[in-house]
């Protein structure tokens, strides 16, 4: 399972993505306070099969057991460390048969196994580095797209606290088609998680170009609903590009949910009742956002659209819901990898329910940061940490204060 997030600060270090192992050089894997100590189990058997050879009577023999040893070392040291034990083993092969009688000496037969042996295991440590090296660059390539899609988001970005979890299905993927964002403008601030049918880099692809329409258009637009209506257009174009490529991608589509945070400046239309300010949503047949505060948790009470990339289906125009927001709430979305794992006995994930114990047992897991946490750990041990779909969790919430990007409109 991977993990991406946005202002976790520690609890992103705390927590690095659910335990699965980064592709690494396997010599690597053996450090002792910062030094390697990879060699030493190489060097224990040549020590141990030599001693043993010694110790035993002429009519067994196990000094040519020490071909083991530089295959031992190719598996878990570099080509240079190799190549020494291969050396190493020739000379204490040679040592060691030479400290008997003729009639015991093994002889010219088991000299050549050790030394072709030695030979072969640096060729394959050879082999499995170059490999190793070609994994170790796919991942930084994986990783700058990840980047791409999943840019990075500064603290309080647009007057919002903030914080994401996404957990890769496909954890040698460490990208698919989860996708979520924050644009601040002139406008207000606004905010948008999805989730791209399918999977693949089709699905990154797609992902891709909603991300970019969404920064633009959140921008500039001054409604959300015509940002709501750029993204249905994107989508649209998007499938006609990869149709026209003969990509069986014809039927692809996204849900999502578009929020607006609109300008808390005295007269503006952000202003609420007195602690509270307004949040628009769009819901593109995607699960409803959850309201979590210290008061409990409720579903926000909006109902989800068509998809993107349905619209042909209802061209009717999207509904822009208009709804108050205390200070203190926090907005959870979440994709179908969340509220669709399942247990070991095929129940779904109560999400609610558990983020609901969680706040009651501390009214501060309703912060972003902790709740993002709250959901990726349910998730996990609700699921036993096997993951069918792409799985992210967005919290967000107001800061109380508009926020130098929001006020100079800056776009990022």
């Amino acid at each position: 399972m991977r993990q991406g997030s946005s202002g976790l600060g520690p609890l992103d270090r705390r927590y690095p993505r659910a335990g699965r192992r980064d592709v690494m050089h396997r010599h690597e894997m053996l450090h002792v306070r910062g030094r390697s100590v990879a060699w030493v189990p190489p060097f224990l058997l040549l020590v141990a099969i030599a001693v043993v050879d010694y110790h035993t009577t002429g009519e067994f023999r196990i000094v040519s057991w020490i071909v083991l040893v530089p295959g031992i070392a190719a598996a878990i040291c570099g080509v240079w460390g190799t190549a020494v034990f291969g050396v190493l083993s020739i000379i204490t092969f040679t040592i060691a048969d030479n400290a008997w009688p003729r009639q015991f000496q093994t002889g010219l037969p088991d000299f050549i196994l050790v030394a072709v042996g030695g030979v072969l295991a640096t060729l394959a440590c050879a082999v499995r580095v170059r490999g190793e090296r070609r994994a170790l660059h796919m991942r930084d390539v994986a990783d700058t797209v990840r980047r791409t899609v999943l840019r990075p988001l500064p603290t309080s970005w647009g007057g919002l606290e903030h914080a994401g979890v996404y957990l890769a299905a496909d954890a040698g993927a460490r990208v698919g088609g989860d996708f979520y964002d924050i644009q601040p403008g002139p406008n207000g601030t606004r905010v948008l998680v999805g989730d791209v049918q399918g999977k693949g880099l089709g699905a990154v692809e797609t992902a891709a170009a909603l991300l970019g329409t969404f920064r633009e258009a959140g921008y500039h637009e001054p409604e959300l609903a015509d940002v709501a209506a750029r993204l249905e257009e994107r989508m649209l174009r998007h499938r006609n590009y990869t149709a026209a490529l003969d990509r069986a991608e014809g039927d692809r589509f996204a849900t999502a949910v578009l929020l607006g945070f609109p300008s808390d400046r005295p007269g503006a239309a952000g202003c609420g009742p007195a602690g509270f300010g307004t949040v628009e949503a769009v819901v593109f047949g995607h699960e409803p956002p959850l309201v979590v505060g210290p008061g409990g948790v409720r579903p926000l009470p909006v109902t989800g659209g068509l998809p993107l990339g349905l619209r042909e289906l209802d061209p009717a125009p999207v509904r822009v819901y208009r709804l108050p927001l205390a200070a203190d709430e926090t907005l959870l979305v979440v994709t179908d990898g969340v509220t669709e794992a399942r247990d070991a006995d095929g129940t779904f994930y109560p999400l609610a329910e558990d983020v609901a114990r969680a706040v009651a047992r501390d009214a501060r897991a309703a912060e972003p940061a902790r709740l993002a946490v709250v959901v990726r750990d349910g998730t996990l041990r609700h699921s036993g940490g096997h993951l069918d779909d792409d799985t992210t969790a967005f919290a967000v919430r107001r800061t109380g204060r508009p926020g130098a990007n929001a006020a100079k409109g800056d776009v990022h």
